[in-house]
């Protein structure tokens, strides 16, 4: 067993030097990766095709890694199985059918979207939604609603850097910038390289933290259950901590099995979030770096096996259970979401848990990359150039992004720091709220020009409206009072069943999107023009009617 950094009054007794060396070798090993990537396919990184797309042009492999780097983050690493290790399988082993759930929809809606974008130049899904809709306004509100949900996810990739800071050792009480020293280093780091080389920093090192998480699961569901009993008392400790009462309050920690009363939670907690998934920036954003339209494809038959990697994962959280894994913070407080790198700290090797924490650290710089370029992008094409600077040349408009890319991982730095965890987990939860609302106007829009723009607008509002006070009025009591925001399940309105708010919300959406849109046809209200045509979604690579990478774009009119 190696050193375990406990701590009862703030400060830790000791660092796991093996540990900490084999960590820091292979983040200097992916720095370097990361900005050597600005050579790697050598072109002119001054538009953001290039800079944020990587050209368009990553094969199958490339892709594969890149969108399993972007939606199998760090907090991913930490968050499924701590929801497993504390709450149980409802909370927590949802995450898996969601994913398998997932990928039928990119199979069908994202190589229609590929296509247009890749026929029109756009960049962003607003970029498709203002040329779609010939609206500003809502190709606006698209934007804002991208960049609010990202910001919270970037900040949970830091949240996962600092738990495995947390478990080697590294923190503590006293200055806050040493405190915090190494978590500056890591940002100042991605910043860097992110500025440099854009998306094919992510791309490259994608290939690095993919390899290791694999190794570290595989090893980890093998090795460490052999350790402690094997599978069998693993469920059955598991199953012992779930049904029984807590002392103090009197009910069960979670659920082992789901209750019939959870089954509504259960599913659609995982159909809503496959939903939201793809609708995120930095999803967009891996799936448009794809050279054509069946690389998308392809993709959708093989990403599947991150979901039995995730499978995998989420165990681990019931394995600690049965380790007897202590997860206690520097500050002398269980915290649920230190699990598995204590997991790691307690079962393996000095040297291979330094691999280990290498994995979920470099595991939160590619999506912390992808998420800070998808963002900046939003702003620049769709904020920036669409409302206050209409002749942006792509050079000035890469230039923009690059700065904004800087000042969104800066942000989510600050956020990190100087607010609760939880409040950052609860922002992310509320995040997955908002993302939801814009699936309306993005993938009905693949398909119909049907819906309204300004009904579709409506819809978003009031969708957005709902979710957020209902996320609000989920409370938990805290020492002191209460918390808002304290999970993403409310009752369904008419159903009564308890239903993860993002779809509630996004179903209240779509009835009021489409009740508006009847009238405001009935009232023959302008319906914006249409830039597109039925060819434009199913063009692929190599076809003739493609806009040149250099030649200048103007997606929207400028009605709203």
């Amino acid at each position: 067993m190696n050193t375990i950094a406990l701590a009862t009054t703030g400060d830790h007794v000791g660092v796991n030097g093996v540990a900490l060396a084999v960590l820091i070798a292979l983040f200097a090993l992916v720095t370097v990766m990361g900005f050597m990537a600005s050579k790697w396919r050598r072109s002119s990184l001054e538009s953001l095709d290039e800079w944020g797309l990587g050209g368009r042009s990553f094969g199958t492999w490339i892709t594969w890694f890149l969108l399993g780097g972007d939606l199998y983050t760090a907090y991913t690493f930490i968050a499924v199985p701590a929801a497993m290790f504390a709450l149980g399988s409802v909370s927590g082993f949802f995450a898996v059918p969601y994913t398998i759930v997932l990928y039928p929809i990119i199979f069908i809606f994202m190589s229609r979207l590929w296509s247009v974008s890749h026929r029109h130049g756009f960049v962003t899904t607003s970029d498709f939604v203002g040329g779609r809709y010939g609206s500003r306004g809502l190709s606006l509100v698209v934007a804002i609603t991208g960049i609010l949900a990202t910001m919270p996810y970037i900040a949970l990739q830091l949240v996962g850097i600092q738990a495995v800071l947390e478990v080697t050792g590294l923190g503590g009480s006293g200055n806050v910038i040493v405190q915090d020293l190494p978590l500056f280093i890591a940002f100042a780091v991605l910043a860097a390289y992110t500025y440099s080389s854009g998306l094919r920093a992510p791309a490259i090192i994608a290939f690095v933290k993919d390899t290791l998480i694999y190794l570290v699961i595989i090893v980890a569901v093998i090795y460490i259950p052999s350790k402690v009993g094997g599978w069998d008392h693993v469920f059955a400790a598991a199953e012992h901590k779930m049904v029984t009462p807590d002392p103090v309050t009197g009910k069960a920690p979670g659920a082992y099995i789901p209750a019939p009363t959870q089954y509504w939670a259960y599913a659609t907690l995982a159909l809503g979030s496959a939903l939201a998934l793809f609708m995120y920036p930095h999803s967009i954003t891996a799936t448009l770096s794809s050279k054509s339209r069946n690389t998308i494809r392809r993709n959708s038959t093989i990403l599947p096996a991150y979901s039995f990697v995730l499978g995998l994962l989420a165990l681990l959280g019931w394995v600690a259970i049965a380790a007897g894994t202590a997860p206690i913070g520097l500050d002398g407080k269980a915290n649920a979401q230190l699990v598995v790198p204590q997991l790691f700290e307690d079962m393996f090797p000095s040297w291979f848990a330094g691999i280990a924490f290498a994995a979920i650290a470099i595991g939160a710089l590619v999506p912390a990359a992808i998420m800070a370029i998808a963002a900046a992008n939003l702003f620049t094409r769709n904020v920036y150039r669409e409302w206050f600077r209409p002749s942006a040349t792509p050079a000035q408009e890469t230039k923009v992004s690059k700065r904004v890319s800087l000042g969104v991982k800066f942000v989510a730095l600050v956020f990190v720091l100087t607010m609760d965890k939880q409040n950052a987990i609860n922002f992310q939860l509320l995040g997955g709220i908002w993302i939801l609302q814009t699936f309306p106007s993005i993938v009905f829009g693949l398909y119909t020009r049907w819906f309204h723009r300004w009904a579709l607008i409506a819809g978003w509002a009031v969708g957005m409206v709902y979710g957020t006070v209902a996320a609000y009025n989920v409370v938990k009591p805290i020492p002191g009072g209460t918390q808002h925001f304290a999970g993403s399940v409310a009752a369904i309105p008419v159903l009564g069943q308890l239903g993860y708010i993002a779809l509630t919300s996004f179903v209240i959406n779509v009835i009021v999107a489409a009740v508006a849109t009847v009238v405001l046809r009935a009232l023959k209200a302008p319906a914006g023009a249409d830039v597109t045509i039925k060819g434009d979604y199913f063009a692929d690579e190599g076809d003739p009617r493609v806009r040149p990478l250099d030649e200048p774009v103007h997606l929207t009119t400028p009605t709203v």
